[in-house]
């Protein structure tokens, strides 16, 4: 490969109209691009002439931006191990997978084929089981499989439709024919991500989209909306359909996000929903609301801990019921997940002459079931040519190619094998075909797998998506295709014969709208998110501000002689979080001590700490959040780690962390800036303010106390670092010119209300959004009003002459007011999650108090 010539271009005299193909070297098997001749293939010609005609400066210049884009919308994919987490940014390619139209008909022909045969065999197998009574399939597949769930046996389904959205795996092998190598028929995955890839590249090729003409993927889109929409047991015309998610941790999270978005559903947790009366309702802040469909992208055992599995904190507990009452309709149906066993493809083509009285359309890869004798003797006399997976997908066991193995690792897999022949399938190897991607500054080819969609449709049958989800493996010596191992992905281009056609979900030109200036009732779980993300970023900025105090008298002061406020500083700092406290005449270097409060990823009250959570919980909420405020976070996440220690020797010196406070502060004021002029002054709005307000005021009240309450030898510092800390040095000064006197600045800091940082403005703040939470009509103030008005009382009733007199070496007012409205703010918060944010209430509703502390689950397949 080292004979590649760049399309990327490395400097400026690379030519404008080179070829894209050059120094492309095509496998020795089936490439899906270029013919065995090393020519294009007929349907790759205008796409490599837009390409050409494009030039590769320009491309690589859009490539850069669309990478941008991907990176500002946020589309991530959770890589289990990966530094990155659910962080790491989508692994798109430039390049897309070109389908003729022709090609597309004959896929959609066969693929309809088998979604229809799989629902017959799921209607027969949770119904009057013939299959397995007249022998056309083994009970030791169904019975104990993991997937066969006993609870939903005998549940009828509506319209008797099981699959309402289908994945198959396709591979084309060396001789150019396509197979399926799997069938997702629980809650498929990665549709979201097509979609996704479409949009980034249609901005990105808008040429070369509209001379290849490729079909669009809105009537796809709107068919899975449709069929959704007619699944409602009771409110057909406007039901309420709800996106079920694990939760942020999945690896497909963002996926689940984006569907709901576009497809105008509420994306919930298994918390946000409750069974009651054998219904489903969705808890928001005003009440209840009845729930007619879930588009569950949930496994089948996860959905209900009370008849499936009682581990499960991610489902619904009485779902399963509920279902079985038929009052709620669940898509895909609940068992589903029964056809996911890679042993099924043994048998599908006589079920298909059984059920269908035809004959496969569409082939699987060869596959051998160990349970049937002469399957298993043919399995462990060709063990070297095929790929060994678990019969049931439940027991988690990696696919095992024995190819790669040992003598002694096989001999000991085929003595498994026949320990447990009924536990094991066996799938012939085969030479997926390759594409080009763009692998740095040169075009190289990777295997590539498409995973294709199916909708059902009104009619009885199912609708083809013109596209699906390309993976490509991770290098050209890799075989296994998988984005949890490094892979990436590419957009699917299905091409058309005539022109395409215009439909967009989007409403038409002239769409009269009911005009509202609601914004839907919100789910307590985003109220709950909204608020600890207010939380996170004010507790950051308060961090950043007072860590920046430290280091600036660092820079320009050595020593603590020259700098008597610093052990106050210190002092604030450890009442922060875990941080030590400063001494006099210390041998330390007081630099040393701010190193961990900046980047000590293990310590959950370091700086690096506090934006991960801010990050983390600004994903779960990225669909009631502007791009502007996600670009922000994301700013704001990257900035730690640019300075972030590789080893004890590559430490940043002081003014390297000082640069970096100045710019993380900056980027929390952009961040409340577009939380105060961008927000809608709805209930998100509100807890988002209430979770900021609550925060400072505590991070004042621990300011305060570490530095004031027991007043410093020389106090002017301590005074003027307080200021600093506080961003109030300029207001202070305009009023006192340089005159430091403790009464002004606790005006000025705790009772002054026109002071947008002062403690009586973050309570006066308080009173108001917890005023304006929904409540029942009628009656006297509720708790959380009356705490909010206590501890607002007290600081408008404080005098600030009194609070700074000192009585024996302490100011016992200022020391009892913050003590007391200290006592008040956790009771407060604790009020306001009791009413509205805990769901352990049977008629209110909420999520746990801090996100971060929740658990996910590997739940789902990974792509």
């Amino acid at each position: 490969m080292s004979d590649h010539r760049s399309y990327e271009p490395t400097d400026t005299h690379t030519p404008p109209g080179a070829d894209p193909r050059s120094g492309y070297e095509a496998p020795t098997g089936f490439d899906e691009a270029i013919d065995r001749n090393g020519k294009s293939r007929p349907h790759w010609a205008k796409f490599f002439g837009s390409l050409q005609e494009l030039g590769p400066i320009e491309m690589a210049r859009r490539w850069r931006e669309a990478k941008d884009l991907i990176r500002e919308n946020g589309v991530t994919y959770n890589v289990y191990g990966d530094p990155d987490g659910i962080a790491r940014p989508w692994q798109l390619d430039p390049i897309p997978l070109l389908i003729p139209n022709i090609e597309a008909a004959a896929l959609e022909h066969g693929l309809v084929q088998r979604a229809q045969l799989l629902e017959l065999v799921l209607a027969d197998l949770y119904g009057p089981q013939w299959l397995l009574k007249d022998g056309v399939l083994p009970p030791e597949l169904v019975v104990p499989n993991p997937g066969f769930l006993r609870p939903v046996h005998g549940v009828r389904v509506p319209g008797g439709r099981y699959l309402h959205l289908y994945a198959a795996n396709l591979g084309r092998g060396s001789d150019g024919n396509w197979r399926v190598i799997g069938d997702r028929t629980q809650a498929p995955s990665g549709a979201g991500y097509a979609l996704e890839n479409r949009i980034v590249m249609t901005r990105t090729l808008p040429e070369a989209f509209r001379d290849c003409r490729v079909n669009r993927l809105a009537l796809f889109f709107q068919t899975v909306r449709d069929t959704l929409r007619s699944l409602a047991p009771r409110n057909k015309d406007n039901p309420r359909v709800v996106l079920l998610t694990p939760g942020p941790y999945n690896e497909t999270y963002f996926e689940h996000a984006y569907l709901a978005r576009y497809l105008g559903y509420t994306l919930v947790e298994g918390g946000d929903l409750t069974v009651r009366d054998n219904r489903v309702f969705l808890k928001v802040l005003g009440g209840l609301q009845p729930v007619e469909v879930i588009f569950r992208r949930l496994d089948d055992d996860f959905c209900d801990p009370l008849e499936l599995r009682p581990d499960s904190f991610l489902g619904v507990p009485g779902l399963v019921h509920a279902v079985r009452s038929g009052n709620v309709a669940v898509a895909n149906a609940l068992g589903t997940g029964l056809l996911e066993t890679p042993a099924l493809p043994a048998f599908l083509p006589r079920l298909c002459r059984t059920l269908l009285g035809e004959e496969l359309l569409l082939d699987s890869v060869p596959t051998w079931w160990c349970g049937d004798p002469e399957s298993l003797r043919y399995v462990l006399d060709h063990l070297a040519d095929l790929v060994i997976k678990p019969a049931f997908p439940a027991s988690r066991m990696e696919p095992e190619f024995p190819a790669d193995l040992s003598t002694t690792q096989r001999a000991a897999l085929a003595a498994r094998i026949r320990n447990r022949p009924r536990d094991f399938v066996a799938q012939e190897r085969i030479d997926l075909s390759a594409t080009p991607v763009l692998d740095g500054n040169r075009l190289v080819p990777r295997k590539l797998v498409v995973r294709s969609y199916l909708a059902a449709d009104s009619r009885g049958s199912f609708a083809f998506m013109p596209g699906g989800l390309t993976r490509v493996s991770a290098s050209s010596d890799t075989t296994v295709v998988s984005m949890q191992r490094g892979g990436g992905s590419k957009d699917t281009w299905v091409l058309a014969d005539t022109e395409v056609s215009d439909f967009s979900l989007l409403p038409a030109a002239g769409y009269r709208v009911a005009l509202t200036r609601s914004g839907g009732d919100l789910p307590s779980r985003a109220a709950d998110n909204l608020f600890w993300l207010g939380r996170y970023a004010e507790r950051a900025e308060g961090l950043t501000r007072l860590l920046r105090g430290i280091v600036v008298r660092l820079t320009e002061r050595s020593g603590l002689v020259d700098s008597p406020e610093l052990p106050s500083l210190f002092a604030a700092l450890a009442a922060q979080g875990d941080h030590k406290p400063l001494r006099v005449n210390t041998s330390d270097d007081p630099f040393a001590r701010v190193l961990p409060a900046v980047f000590a990823a293990s310590d959950s009250n370091s700086l690096v700490s506090v934006v991960r959570c801010v990050r983390l919980v600004a994903s779960v909420v990225r669909d009631l959040i502007s791009l502007d405020m996600w670009r922000v976070v994301n700013t704001l996440s990257a900035l730690p780690g640019e300075l972030t220690p590789d080893t004890d020797d590559d430490e940043p010196t002081p003014a390297d962390v000082l640069d970096l406070l100045n710019r993380t502060v900056t980027t929390l004021a952009a961040f409340g800036g577009l939380v105060s002029e961008s927000m809608t002054r709805g209930e998100g709005w509100r807890f988002l303010d209430m979770g900021r307000k609550l925060e400072r005021a505590m991070y004042l009240i621990g300011l305060l106390r570490a530095t004031l309450v027991t007043p410093a030898e020389h106090e002017g510092p301590v005074l003027d670092a307080v200021l600093e800390v506080v961003d109030s040095g300029m207001t202070y000064r305009r009023r006192y010119l340089s005159s430091l006197r403790a009464e002004a600045v606790l005006d000025l800091v705790v009772e002054d209300e026109t002071s947008p940082r002062s403690l009586a403005t973050q309570l006066a703040a308080l009173v108001d959004d917890v005023d304006h939470l929904p409540r029942p009509v009628g009656g006297g103030r509720s708790p959380e009003q009356r705490f909010a008005l206590a501890a607002l009382g007290s600081v408008r009733l404080a005098e600030p002459e009194r609070l700074a007199v000192v009585e024996d070496g302490v100011r016992p007012g200022l020391r009892d007011l913050l003590n007391h409205v200290g006592g008040w703010l956790p009771i407060l918060s604790d009020a306001i999650t009791q009413q509205y944010l805990s769901h352990l209430q049977t008629s209110r509703h909420m999520a746990t108090p801090d996100p971060i502390r929740r658990t996910g689950a590997d739940s789902g397949e990974p792509l």
